[in-house]
């Protein structure tokens, strides 16, 4: 859900005004002026947004898209909450034909019907409240902590640790869904959402592509994915890390061949990430340490077309003395995209040959890795 977020409102829109493929009928409670619902979608890639009165609770939409996806909706309630944060949103499916939703008094208790998609969805939503509780709660526990143990190291691997068995319980409730759904545009989606938590399990994602009905994956969604997974199997443990060339702050091209003959850390952040930031000075010891021992590092920033500033004083501010590259391309990174990388940070080790050696080293895994590797 949350690539749906970033895509929805990061991207070029349009402002719907046209009739077509569907019908979105819906009546929350009895709300009227000034509640106002807004809806966002996509359509033939171009980010559409369109708003409608409430009167009585009812409202409606009209739109036309290519093929079915996932939108957002929100309610704008006559009075706004205290925490905008906790506003009234949901995100479902919008396909072609009518779709009629209802609530007692918010989005968040909606009811679908005359929607395949939706009633899918819903039971996913409905099979996934114990994992969303365990979420809260470790969310709940992160937001009690003060500034200086949410920063240890400790406190970095407990969170881990603890989101590794809440995402493996997840796993299990998305495989039990694609199984039962292979026909279901929703199971594509939990595919995509499993790989952003597990894509070092190739296996299983291959076993879940597989199992989907060929309609699927001969969509640009399903296309997307597999060739997304097909980057992942390029860069796991043992293989042969993709070449690449791409322009440091200078803009002259570095090409990670020219690296051979040493052990290179691929680092991939951008100056916005705080977790990435909160690394660096791991990163920078690490470096210290062994810069004069056949180590470098190459790392490819993942900051914004208009970041460009903000990516060289991040540089300077963290200290990080070694070479670095960036498109300026955000997510859509060349480097990024040919490795696979869909959150940040991330980094791969390379021996002298180019083999990976290892995958996300962090804290003073990457400096106690090296001292062992470069004895």
């Amino acid at each position: 859900m949350k690539q749906l977020l970033a895509a929805l409102l990061f991207s070029p829109c349009v402002v719907l005004a046209q009739k077509g493929d569907f019908v979105i009928k819906g009546k929350v409670g009895n709300l009227n002026a000034p509640a106002k619902v807004q809806l966002v979608y996509r359509n033939a890639g171009v980010e559409v947004r369109d708003s409608a009165e409430v009167k009585d609770g009812v409202f409606q939409f009209k739109g036309a898209i290519e093929e079915p996806g996932q939108a957002m909706m929100v309610l704008k309630h006559p009075t706004p909450p205290v925490d905008p944060r906790s506003r009234d949103m949901i995100i479902f499916y919008v396909e072609k034909g009518t779709i009629t939703l209802n609530s007692p008094d918010s989005l968040k208790k909606v009811t679908f019907s005359g929607s395949a998609l939706n009633t899918d969805n819903q039971q996913l939503q409905e099979a996934l409240k114990s994992v969303g509780s365990l979420y809260q709660e470790l969310n709940n526990e992160y937001m009690a902590a003060d500034e200086a143990k949410r920063n240890s190291q400790e406190f970095q691997q407990y969170l881990d640790q603890k989101l590794a068995v809440i995402r493996n319980q997840q796993g299990i409730v998305y495989k039990g869904f694609v199984a039962k759904h292979p026909k279901s545009l929703v199971s594509l989606d939990v595919i995509q959402q499993y790989a952003n938590d597990a894509a070092d399990n190739i296996p299983q994602l291959d076993s879940m592509i597989n199992s989907l009905d060929p309609s699927l994956t001969k969509t640009k969604n399903g296309q997307a994915l597999t060739k997304l997974i097909n980057s992942w199997k390029a860069t796991v443990v043992g293989a042969e890390a993709p070449l690449f060339t791409q322009n440091d702050t200078l803009g002259k091209p570095v090409n990670l061949k020219d690296f051979r003959g040493k052990y290179v850390l691929v680092d991939f952040w951008a100056s916005w990430c705080r977790p990435c930031r909160m690394e660096n000075p791991y990163v920078v010891a690490a470096y210290n340490h062994h810069k004069d021992k056949a180590f470098t590092i190459v790392s490819v920033s993942l900051d914004q077309p208009t970041g460009r500033d903000a990516w060289i004083n991040a540089i300077h501010k963290d200290g990080l003395t070694w070479t670095h590259v960036s498109d300026l391309k955000f997510w859509d990174n060349d480097v990024a995209k040919l490795y696979g990388v869909r959150s940040v940070p991330q980094n791969f080790l390379l021996d002298p040959q180019g083999k990976i050696v290892a995958k996300n080293l962090r804290g003073e895994e990457l400096d106690k890795r090296l001292e062992e590797l470069l004895k």
